[in-house]
């Protein structure tokens, strides 16, 4: 068998047996096709051809994430041919991915999200909307998302809690701050009722048209809140969970403790938070000690 065959062989593979997801077989299909068009047999290559074509990537200047992934589609081939023992071992098993680059994740202060979230006071349904959905947003770290798929029977006001449904259907519980507990409370007592329709069902968060809201409402309603504060910086939905995991780290919370709140299943996505407080520190250094770059 030549190395299309194979290949074929695991897209077949990789659907009936593995029940991989259509997107994931497409991805799979177009790296592997395009590590077989600049090495050539895939089956009898070796790591330093691979290594080769992984450097060509980078000279591209392709993200080391992009890079990362077709290299793991090159070790899921070898692992299904070294399975079959068409190989005896995978050329792959060795070369490690390109560093992961981490964007600095944007945050704003405590005094600019208390701006944000207070513009609305709740004098009608869509101003007491906003306003809860700012406070759980930011009180829990909810991401938009979690914010829109939000229904009545995922909160606990009475326990303060609010088990929102993640990325790949993961579930976790989190705490709601005071003042979202109490904006809940009134939002869903007063106001949730004269937008809700007969096919709103549980859904917390409603267009006034009684529909669920999209994350594209919601990144409205954020960046419409920024403009009402006067906040100058661009200020997306995600802003606010940022916020929320830099100040709870800022005021002494233990970092498991914020993955844990965040779901994270890797702590190396957390650390970056730390990172952007570290950064404060040596900002404030920098700015206000003699010997920093400050002006005096």
């Amino acid at each position: 068998m030549n190395t299309d065959e194979h290949l074929d062989g695991f897209f077949e593979w990789a659907v009936l047996v593995r029940n991989l997801s259509p997107n994931t077989v497409s991805a799979y299909r177009r790296d592997l096709i395009e590590a077989a068009g600049f090495i050539g047999d895939l089956v009898l290559s070796d790591s330093a051809e691979l290594g080769q074509w992984l450097r060509h990537l980078s000279k591209q200047k392709q993200a080391p994430s992009t890079i990362a992934r077709k290299l793991s589609s090159l070790r899921a081939f070898y692992s299904y041919l070294t399975a079959r023992e068409i190989v005896t071992s995978s050329p792959a098993a060795r070369l490690k991915p390109p560093a992961r680059i981490y964007r600095m994740p944007h945050c704003i202060s405590v005094k600019e999200v208390i701006l944000l979230i207070e513009v609305w006071t709740g004098g009608d349904a869509l101003s007491a909307r906003n306003r809860t959905l700012l406070e759980l947003a930011y009180g829990s770290g909810l991401r938009e998302g979690e914010l829109v798929s939000l229904t009545a029977d995922r909160l606990s006001l009475e326990e303060g809690w609010v088990r929102p449904l993640g990325k790949g259907a993961g579930e976790r519980m989190v705490p709601m701050s005071q003042p979202s507990v109490e904006w809940l409370g009134i939002y869903l007592d007063r106001w949730r009722a004269s937008i809700s329709g007969s096919h709103s069902g549980k859904t917390v968060f409603l267009t006034r048209n009684g529909n669920p809201l999209s994350r594209m409402t919601v990144w409205n309603i954020v960046r419409n809140s920024a403009l009402k504060a006067g906040i100058a910086s661009r200020i997306h939905p995600h802003t606010l969970r940022h916020s929320f995991a830099t100040h709870l780290l800022e005021g002494g919370a233990d970092l498991r403790v914020v993955q844990e709140l965040l779901g994270h299943s890797d702590i190396r996505t957390t650390e970056i938070y730390t990172s952007v407080s570290r950064k404060r520190l040596s900002d404030a250094v920098k700015k206000y000690h003699p010997r920093g770059t400050g002006t005096w």
